[in-house]
C-alpha cells in the first residue's frame, strides 16, 4: 500500500487533496494531509477513507521526520523557505519529493546525491511554474521539430478574477498566498530584448508594464516576473533573442499599485509605531511629506505627482486608506503587514465567486525565410471560492505527476523542473481531460 504525505493544506491544496484521495481509492494507497490547522485538514479529507488528517508544525524536526520515514512520496506545499528542511529529510530516508515552488538554490545543490540514490525530487510542478513550463516546452520542440528557429519566447500567467465575479475597482481578488501578492517583485526583474539584458529594479518595475489583449477579454496589462534569463538554458533556448516572463494584472491595476509601492506600503522590513488612535488616514498622514493643511487624500496625491481624482487615487480610496478606520492590533505590524490585512478584507472571495486563470506564450520564429508569430492561450474559470482555477491548476499537475511516479510511469533522478517530454507529454495529456487547453493563433509576420 502506497503512503502519500501532503504537507500544507491552504488555499491551493483543495484539488490536490481531492485528486490523490479519488486516486487512492482506486489503487489502495493512503493519503495523509498535515498541517498547524488540524480543523483545516480535517476539511480536506472530508472523511475520505483513505485519507488521513494530521497536525503538524514543520518546523518540529521529529514530527515532520516521523511522517516523511512513513511515506512513500511527500507532496510540500509548505512555505517556500522550508522545502530545504524537507527535501533533506526526503533524502535521509529515501523518499521522493514534489513541490510547486521555484527551486532553490539549496534544492539544486541536492543534484547529484538525489540523482546517486535513484530518487526523484521535481520542483515548479504547479501551475506557474510548472504548466508553464510544459505547455511551452511542447511548442518550442514542435517548433523545432518542423525546422523553425525561435527568435523570441515571452510567457505571461495572471490569477485573476472572472468578469462576472469583478466587482471592485482593482478588478482583483485574493485567489493564492496574499503575503506573495504583496511583496511581488521586490528583487530587481532581468529580462531579454533583441539581445540586449534588461533590468527593472523593484521601485520601476509597475511604471514600466506592456498591454496585451485577449479574445472575448480585452486587454491586459504584464509586469516582468523575478528573472527571466536562466530559462535560456532551461528551455534550451541559447540563441534566443528576447525573452520574458511576466505577470498578468487587469487593466489599471499596475499605476495603482505602483502608488502603493512608491508611498512605502509594500515593505515588509520597516516595523511601525503604533498610536493611541491608530487609523488608516493617521497612518497615510504620517507618510505624508506635505504639511500644508488639507485633506490627507490631496496630500497623498501631490506627494505621488497624481490627481486627487485620478484611477489611482480612486482605488486607494477604496481600499480605505483615507479613513478613519481603526487600523486592527497587529503582530509585527510593518507596512506590509497592514496593508495583507486590509487587503484580506477588502479583496476576499464570496463564497460564489468564479475566479480565472490566463496563461499565454508568444513564440516569433522564422521558417522557410519568414518570420512567423505563434500565439498559444489558455482561459480557465473557477466554480467557486472553493473550487477554483488556481487550485485546479496548481493541484492537478501535482496530483497528476506524483500518480505517475508511484505508479513507475515516469523515470527521472535528480532534482528537476518538467521540462523533459517523458515528464511534460503524460501530464499535459491528463491536464486536457480536465479541460486545461491551449487556444492557439498563427500569423506571418
Amino acid at each position: 500500500m502506497k503512503h502519500i504525505s501532503i504537507l500544507g493544506a491552504g488555499r491551493s491544496s483543495t484539488i490536490l487533496i481531492r485528486y490523490l484521495l479519488d486516486t487512492a481509492k482506486t489503487r489502495n494507497w493512503r493519503v495523509t494531509v498535515a498541517d498547524t490547522d488540524l480543523g483545516q485538514a480535517i476539511a480536506k479529507i472530508n472523511g475520505h477513507p483513505n485519507g488521513k488528517a494530521l497536525s503538524l508544525d514543520a518546523v518540529q524536526t521529529m514530527e515532520r521526520q516521523d511522517l516523511v520515514k512513513q511515506s512513500d512520496l511527500v507532496v510540500s506545499l509548505l512555505p517556500p523557505n522550508l522545502h530545504h528542511l524537507v527535501a533533506q529529510d526526503c533524502l535521509h530516508f529515501g523518499k521522493n519529493l514534489v513541490n510547486a515552488s521555484y527551486l532553490s538554490k539549496e534544492l539544486l545543490a541536492l543534484d547529484q546525491t538525489v540523482r546517486e540514490r535513484g530518487l526523484t525530487f521535481m520542483g515548479e510542478m504547479g501551475l506557474d511554474p510548472g504548466i508553464d513550463h510544459m505547455s511551452a516546452m511542447e511548442k518550442i520542440n514542435e517548433i523545432r521539430e518542423k525546422g523553425g528557429k525561435l527568435t523570441a519566447f515571452r510567457s505571461y500567467t495572471g490569477g485573476l478574477i472572472a468578469p462576472e465575479s469583478d466587482d471592485n475597482p482593482w478588478h482583483y481578488k485574493f485567489t493564492w498566498n496574499p503575503r506573495n501578492v504583496v511583496l511581488a517583485g521586490q528583487n530587481t526583474a532581468r529580462y531579454l530584448e533583441q539581445g540586449k539584458i534588461k533590468y527593472l529594479p523593484y521601485h520601476r518595475l509597475f511604471k514600466n508594464y506592456w498591454k496585451i489583449e485577449v479574445d472575448g477579454l480585452g486587454p491586459y496589462e504584464v509586469y516582468a516576473n523575478r528573472d527571466s534569463l536562466p530559462y535560456r538554458e532551461l528551455y534550451g533556448l541559447e540563441g534566443i533573442s528576447s525573452l520574458l516572463r511576466g505577470t498578468i494584472r487587469a487593466n489599471g491595476f499596475c499605476d495603482a499599485w505602483n502608488a502603493l509601492a512608491q508611498l512605502g506600503l509594500t515593505d515588509p522590513s520597516f516595523q511601525l509605531t503604533p498610536t493611541p488612535a491608530w487609523t488608516y488616514a493617521s497612518l497615510m498622514e504620517s507618510y505624508a511629506t506635505d504639511d500644508s493643511p488639507g485633506e490627507v487624500k490631496e496630500k497623498t496625491a501631490r506627494m505621488l505627482g497624481l490627481d486627487p481624482n485620478s484611477e489611482p487615487m480612486k482605488k486607494l480610496e477604496w481600499l480605505g486608506l483615507f479613513s478613519n478606520q481603526p487600523i486592527p492590533p497587529l503582530e509585527n505590524p510593518s507596512p506590509a503587514v497592514v496593508l495583507e490585512d486590509l487587503l484580506l478584507k477588502k479583496w476576499a472571495l464570496l463564497p460564489e465567486d468564479k475566479d480565472m486563470i490566463i496563461m499565454r506564450h508568444e513564440f516569433e520564429y522564422e521558417l522557410a525565410g519568414k518570420t512567423k508569430r505563434l500565439l498559444s492561450t489558455l482561459v480557465m474559470k473557477g466554480r467557486d471560492e472553493q473550487d477554483t482555477a488556481m487550485a485546479r491548476l496548481v493541484g492537478l499537475p501535482l496530483g497528476i505527476f506524483s500518480k505517475l511516479l508511484l505508479e513507475g510511469k515516469v523515470q527521472a533522478p535528480g532534482v528537476h523542473i518538467p521540462v523533459m517530454p517523458e515528464v511534460y507529454k503524460p501530464v499535459l495529456a491528463e491536464l486536457a481531460t480536465f479541460g486545461v487547453v491551449f487556444q492557439d493563433q498563427e500569423e506571418t509576420l
